[in-house]
């Protein structure tokens, strides 16, 4: 088992390559939920843009000169990847990294052209990817540096609870994304060891929950029927053996979050927080919002925001449905008279109720109109779903049929 005093040893070992990372106070969710003050420890901020330079570094920083000349291996869904393709170039050290073929382009770009590591893309998902690291491993005879069952991993990752200790030194509770359990490992050691009181946390994606499935059979569990999640940083179908003894004896709770949740959290990180967290990195936050963490009320509450890389096409469908889903995006169907003007009438209308055209299409001859009459598609800006039924009732008002879509 990690000890603290292991977690403290490699942050004096860690410390010169690596600065704190900030944690500020929102003033939107502490006002927004139940809690005294809601905390967010920005790990998104990290030169790899997740805490996973952690655990990579201060394992790297353990290996003997033998090992350091044979190189080294991992395999991961891209933000563990890139901490150790970083600073394995940094040590001087050859990193050959297997991701998931559905990894993010970000992270496989970043880890393969700006780190330099030798990418191998093997596998739907992690668990595939691992097995294929660890064929090259034997081939090879590399250094193989596991993401998160490994006890340097889980001390380094620790480091980040000392930070929030100093920063925070009233908190109660800490909110802690979970995937294969290295961080909430190093983190529950680190704060349970310095102040039993402080609640530990656990979040994970319902769709591959491995290790709250695995805490709640009693012994590790391997998800053989596990989904896709938004969160690729914690898609994990089984937890390591020395993760789920750490979790098992000092994290109070795992909860979990659906899609939609993650999704909607990622999105009120960008509006409210001026932040980009990944899906593992707003998972914290959804199950705050959510209802999923009822102990956190009336308590001084650190989320762990722990990595920012995500794809940008992803960040452009979450906005897009977050959107639809606040009403301040709408598609609506107009059945009208086929008439010169008409359609002028409904654009000058829907100016007059103050909502903007983004996409119109006339259709008069593949629509399920009668003849004389046409359809048109068109999507808005609108400011919510007071404005739409207000713009609807309006356009109903000229004769016309109406109907979102």
């Amino acid at each position: 088992m990690v000890t603290l005093q292991d977690i403290q040893a490699a942050r004096e070992r860690i410390r010169t390559a690596l600065r704190p990372t900030p944690c500020p106070a929102s003033d939107y969710f502490t006002e927004k939920t139940d809690c005294a003050v809601v905390y967010f420890k920005l790990e998104n901020l990290q030169r790899t843009g997740a805490f996973k330079e952690r655990g990579a570094l201060n394992k790297l920083l353990t290996l003997t000169e033998e090992e350091k000349r044979r190189g080294v291996i991992a395999a991961s869904a891209g933000n563990h990847a890139q901490g150790v393709a970083y600073h394995a170039r940094r040590l001087g050290i050859r990193a050959t990294i297997v991701m998931p073929e559905r990894t993010p382009l970000i992270k496989v770009t970043r880890t393969r052209d700006d780190y330099g590591a030798r990418v191998v893309l093997k596998g739907a998902n992690y668990d595939e990817a691992y097995a294929e690291a660890l064929r090259i491993q034997a081939a090879e005879n590399l250094v193989f540096v596991h993401p998160f069952n490994d006890p340097h991993v889980i001390a380094g990752q620790g480091t980040l609870a000392l930070e929030l200790l100093e920063q925070c030194p009233d908190l109660e509770l800490v909110v802690v994304p979970v995937g294969g359990g290295g961080l909430i490992s190093g983190v529950a050691v680190a704060l349970k060891e310095t102040n039993p009181r402080i609640q530990v946390v656990g979040v994970q994606a319902s769709t591959i929950a491995s290790m709250k499935a695995s805490l709640d059979a009693g012994k590790r569990t391997e998800l053989t029927n596990a989904g896709t999640t938004i969160a690729d940083g914690i898609a994990v179908k089984v937890p390591g053996d020395l993760t789920f003894e750490h979790v098992r004896k000092y994290v109070d709770a795992v909860v979990t979050v659906d899609e939609e949740e993650i999704a909607a959290a990622i999105l009120m990180m960008l509006e409210q927080e001026k932040s980009v967290a990944e899906g593992a990195g707003a998972a914290g936050l959804a199950a705050l919002v959510n209802g999923r963490i009822p102990q956190a009320k009336g308590k001084r509450v650190a989320i762990i925001v722990g990595g920012g890389n995500i794809d940008m096409n992803v960040i452009s469908r979450i906005i897009e449905r977050g959107l639809v889903k606040a009403g301040r995006l709408v598609q609506l169907e107009v059945r009208l008279p086929d008439r010169p003007g008409v359609l002028a009438r409904l654009t000058t209308q829907i100016a007059e109720m103050r909502a903007n055209v983004v996409d119109l299409h006339h259709d008069r001859a593949f629509s399920k109109a009668g003849l004389g009459e046409a359809t048109v598609e068109v999507m808005l800006e609108t400011t919510g779903h007071a404005h739409i039924q207000e713009l609807m009732a309006a356009l109903e008002a000229q004769g016309w049929q109406v109907a979102r879509t």
